[in-house]
């Protein structure tokens, strides 16, 4: 017998039909926005904890945006809620646009992300509540303070995307993984509206891959970082945490656990060595990676399959019964959910193993000084073979 939640997916067609228009037209733009970047100076250049080596343009997030955009209109109900995720969503790039050229100060640049965010929340798109399984009373209500939480939690998803964009392709890939997730739990639940913009963030994400992966030719800037963090959380809010599903709070959790544990890692770091939380350095997940030895198409590669066992965790959780009639399947669920935290940190605490191995090693024949944490370049590795005996 197919489930009620696997038996909703077929009924959605516009869903595919925005996921393909945001593809293609996210690519065919991308080249626009490149030319436009160049002609405006909107260009990063090395140096710093940048990875490349080359200047590189950026705009990429504004052919994203407008990828969106031209997807979405067709195929959304005519809802006010809408609307304003797409107005936050464009202003929020404009923000960034303007941080990518000018640079803005941390404080007016989050002031502008509350005042985005606080657009979609106005017309009434709130965590109202959230469903916690395991507790009696399951429901937890939260009255006028639904409007703060929420703003934070949208400004909150879309600076842990903006942070975690430090890779050629790792931004686009993962926020794809999980926008197409978020498309299909909201799908499941018939969220339908939601459902279509979760597939149109990530058709564009697709679009914008062929010119972002490494080698980059364009990169997309905090105007596409933000704005797909923008959406992730709005989508994720719409289509799963405003429903009465069980574990409504998990799911985007569980879905944006990488960059969510990236960020967090890096903040504790930074508050630990006493800098300040927005200052750049080379701790995040990518940069560990690629100190091990690892390629930037490896690491990344690496991140999004770290991405893909986390969703698939979370569609097997939403689409196939934790609890039957009423009653819950109990170790079957805190088994997988045992499982998929364990190597959650397995994953990250062997990352740091390996690079305490490496310097160890590196510290053993006298190389740690020509090894620096802004360099990414892997470096020979000493012959370990025994000399000779005279």
């Amino acid at each position: 017998m197919v489930p009620d939640s696997l038996s909703r997916l077929v009924v959605a067609p516009s869903a595919i039909y925005a996921l393909l228009i945001a593809a293609v037209i996210t690519f065919a733009l991308t080249p626009v926005a490149m030319r436009a970047a160049w002609r405006l100076g909107v260009v990063d250049r090395p140096g710093g904890r940048r990875i490349h080596d080359r200047p590189i343009p950026l705009l990429g997030g504004v052919a994203i945006f407008l990828g969106i955009v031209v997807a979405v209109l067709p195929n959304l109900e005519v809802d006010r809620r809408y609307a304003s995720i797409l107005i936050g969503a464009g202003l929020i790039c404009l923000l960034g646009v303007v941080d990518d050229r000018f640079g803005i100060p941390p404080l007016p640049k989050l002031l502008g992300q509350i005042a985005c965010a606080a657009i979609p929340v106005a017309t009434g798109m709130t965590i109202d509540s959230i469903t916690i399984p395991l507790i009696e009373p399951s429901t937890v209500s939260f009255g006028v303070l639904a409007y703060p939480l929420t703003i934070i939690f949208i400004v909150a998803v879309a600076n842990v995307v903006n942070l975690a964009d430090g890779m050629d392709g790792l931004a686009a890939g993962v926020c794809g993984i999980s926008a197409l997730t978020f498309a299909i739990l909201a799908l499941s639940l018939g969220r339908i509206s939601a459902g279509v913009m979760a597939a149109a963030v990530a058709g564009a994400c697709l679009g914008f891959l062929p010119w972002n992966f490494n080698p980059a030719k364009v990169f997309m800037g905090d105007s596409g970082a933000l704005v797909l963090g923008f959406l992730l959380a709005c989508v994720s809010i719409q289509g799963v945490m405003k429903t009465a599903a069980a574990l409504s709070l998990v799911f985007p959790l569980v879905v944006l656990l990488v960059p969510i544990l990236d960020t967090s890692f890096v903040i504790l770091k930074r508050l630990k060595s006493g800098q300040s939380i927005a200052s750049a350095d080379k701790n995040h997940f990518h940069h560990r990676l690629l100190r091990v030895g690892y390629t930037q198409r490896q690491a990344v590669g690496l991140l999004y399959a770290w991405s893909a066992v986390l969703a698939a965790f979370a569609l097997a959780i939403r689409l196939f019964p934790y609890r039957t009639e009423g009653t819950w399947n109990l170790w079957p669920s805190i088994g997988l959910t045992l499982f998929g935290l364990i190597a959650l940190f397995v994953t990250y605490y062997v990352v740091v193993a390996l690079e305490i191995i490496k310097y160890r090693h590196l510290r053993r024949f006298g190389l740690l000084r020509r090894s620096t944490a802004t360099d990414e370049t892997p470096l020979p590795r000493p012959s370990l073979r025994r000399r000779s005996r005279a």
